[in-house]
């Protein structure tokens, strides 16, 4: 079931030239295609504004894998790809006879990649799930959120905002071993070992000194003060993250408070680290009378590293991201128009190209006939079969 992963992986490809099939069933939209938000705030399969940001520039295949006839077009495409990506529980694709071991007698260079959350073998690789049960086995969700609150957790399905930086990474990496020696090549991605490496550094704090991060809310346990301040607003905030001692400096004197610059409790990172209390209610003070970008220009240009907290209504028109053309307006077969992220990065000679999101089953036919050569008939006689169903 490609939610996210998989498809903002290689989403990436399509932007940059690839042609790229997302296989759908119809009668059994994935879930991608359920995911908010909706065009105009109405649930239906073909209104995921969600699903046409991961998947622009695809084309779209109706086919169901429950069948026969299906599963031989499915071995059909392998011959003519260069990868094959899935992310199914390991179980699926074995069942299907679609695994690895069995598309590589059809096509011995192929590679594949299968992204699920644990991974193709261990105690838990069965276990299927999303983003949000790999955050909590990544830890995200325990640390995430107030010591004395309940855990709150990332924003989204964390690790299905990781995972698809690797996946793509080994991804071009085997193509590029391919390139170099005709080798095909099996990627087996774990989407929580993806997410645990970013906090690697406290699960090594723990096993070779027993120290076990907790949560501590916006603050860090390298750099004091650090954390998001209010403002004068509504429900308005300021981040500010003091790296070094000659940072904290520089903040005692924007907020004009030479007290606290003196205060030799305070010149190390131990002695802020012990009182952050003290420090947040001091800063506090400053930013609450300010409106956020007040705050953000006068602390920036004292230079302190400070940004006001934007919400998603403010990102829109962010001229920075406006002037990036990060928001990109493409065509839309059933509503005329969709709107989807850019590139996210431009390559000088070869600039990215974001094209429309599939319909479900849009192009069916077309791959049918100009991929596969498969005539009128004989596709008249697999959809007699239910192999588009």
């Amino acid at each position: 079931m490609w939610v996210m992963a998989g498809p903002a992986a290689t989403r990436v490809l399509a932007d940059y030239g690839a042609t790229v099939i997302r296989v759908e069933t119809p009668s059994r939209p994935g879930a991608g295609r359920s995911m908010a938000p909706f065009r105009g705030g109405q649930f239906a399969p073909q209104n995921s504004l969600f699903f046409d940001n991961m998947n622009a520039g695809k084309l779209g295949l109706a086919l169901n894998l429950g069948c026969e006839e299906g599963r031989q077009i499915a071995r059909d495409l392998v011959k003519w790809a260069d990868v094959v990506a899935e992310s199914f529980a390991p179980r699926a694709f074995r069942g299907w006879g679609l695994d690895y071991d069995s598309l590589r007698q059809i096509k011995p260079d192929l590679i594949m990649v299968s992204s699920c959350l644990f991974g193709q073998d261990g105690p838990l690789s069965d276990v299927s799930g999303f983003g949000t049960m790999g955050a909590a086995v990544s830890t995200f969700i325990d640390l995430t959120g107030y010591p004395d609150r309940s855990p709150a957790g990332p924003f989204s399905a964390y690790t299905d905002t990781i995972a698809p930086r690797f996946l793509l990474a080994g991804l071009l990496a085997a193509l590029d071993h391919r390139r170099r020696t005709g080798e095909g090549q099996y990627i087996d991605h774990s989407q929580v070992e993806s997410s645990v490496q970013f906090v690697s550094p406290y699960l090594l704090d723990y096993q070779l000194n027993g120290r076990a991060l907790t949560r501590m809310g916006n603050r860090d346990p390298d750099m004091a003060p650090h954390g998001v301040y209010p403002a004068r607003g509504d429900d308005d905030w300021v981040a500010i993250a003091v790296r070094d001692d000659g940072d904290w400096q520089r903040l005692c004197a924007v907020i004009e408070r030479p007290d606290l610059a003196g205060d030799g409790r305070l010149a190390t990172l131990a002695g802020r680290l012990a009182s952050q209390d003290e420090l947040d209610a001091a800063i506090s003070a400053w930013t609450a009378e300010r409106l956020p970008a007040e705050a953000e220009a006068t602390l920036q240009a004292g230079g302190v590293p400070a940004h006001a907290v934007i919400r998603a209504s403010n990102a829109v028109d962010d001229p920075q991201l406006k002037h990036r053309g990060h928001i990109v307006h493409v065509p839309h077969s059933l509503h005329g128009e969709s709107v989807v992220e850019g590139s996210r990065f431009r390559l000088s000679r070869t600039p990215a190209r974001v094209g429309q999101p599939p319909a479900v089953g849009e192009h069916t036919e077309q791959i049918l006939k100009e991929i596969l050569g498969y005539d009128d008939e004989h596709i008249a006689d697999l959809a007699a079969a239910g192999a588009f169903d």
